[in-house]
């Protein structure tokens, strides 16, 4: 199912319930009810816990987000190194440089169109990359230099290699959800709260306050659909992308 499908079903569902709700209580008003005789200390903390969930909410879709942002970076920095080393073999004899050239390429394609999705289904990383990053390694640190200009270069390699085995933990850190299930569950619990709240300031069946609390109870929804699809990087649909890999190596594309 497609990610904005859920959210519009999800919006439409919460208008859905606090309307039906609103519509049938309001058949069960006794004529001398006072719509205006609500209590202030109700209005207080109504207000209160609506800026409380809002400042949840904000802080919720900050870390997401940042975390997000955190992926694409570890993409970047995996993608810079890779492509660093397979510049500085340069100095290296042509045997050795195109053997290093052919398995960073294969490694960066096989991230690309084979782990990437595996990692979008299962949260992980294979053991397959793993190995083809271990033949990168085995390629730089196995040869000797020859001379002081190909020694000059080798500690850097290394180090590049490195960097790359460190943004692939980092990525692979990264691949699942990150949010907590306790903090779902406060997320949840708040928004049905702070929707349910509309009904202690008894809302009547006008046209401006029954689209009122439409919109509030979709914004909630859109705000909670934010959270959940920011929360796997590398997974739905505003996500990390592979466009460094296909930047820095567009025979891979």
């Amino acid at each position: 199912m497609s990610d904005w499908l859920v959210l519009v079903i999800a919006m439409a569902a919460a208008c859905a319930v606090v309307l039906t709700i609103t519509l049938f209580s309001n058949r069960r008003v006794d004529p001398e009810d006072d719509p205006s005789d609500t209590p202030d200390v109700i209005e207080y903390m109504t207000m209160m816990i609506g800026v409380v969930y809002a400042i949840v909410l904000g802080l919720a879709i900050a870390g997401v987000w940042e975390g997000r942002g955190a992926a694409q970076a570890d993409v970047q920095q995996e993608a810079q190194a890779l492509h660093e080393i397979s510049q500085r073999v340069q100095v290296y004899p042509a045997e050795v440089r195109e053997r290093t050239r052919t398995d960073v390429e294969a490694y960066a394609s096989y991230v690309v169109h084979t782990e990437w999705s595996h990692m979008a289904k299962e949260g992980e990383l294979t053991d397959e990359s793993a190995q083809k990053l271990e033949r990168i390694r085995r390629d730089v640190t196995d040869y000797h230099p020859a001379n002081d200009f190909e020694a000059q270069a080798y500690q850097p390699l290394i180090d590049q290699v490195a960097v790359v085995d460190s943004a692939r933990t980092a990525r692979g850190q990264g691949a699942g959800a990150t949010m907590p299930g306790v903090v779902w569950f406060g997320l949840i619990i708040g928004a049905l709260v702070t929707v349910g709240l509309i009904f202690t300031l008894q809302i009547r069946r006008t046209r401006r306050e029954l689209l009122l609390a439409g919109l509030f109870s979709a914004l909630i929804a859109f705000l909670l659909f934010l959270i959940w699809d920011f929360d796997a990087p590398f997974g739905r649909g505003i996500s990390a992308t592979a466009g460094p890999f296909f930047d820095l190596f567009p025979t891979i594309g």
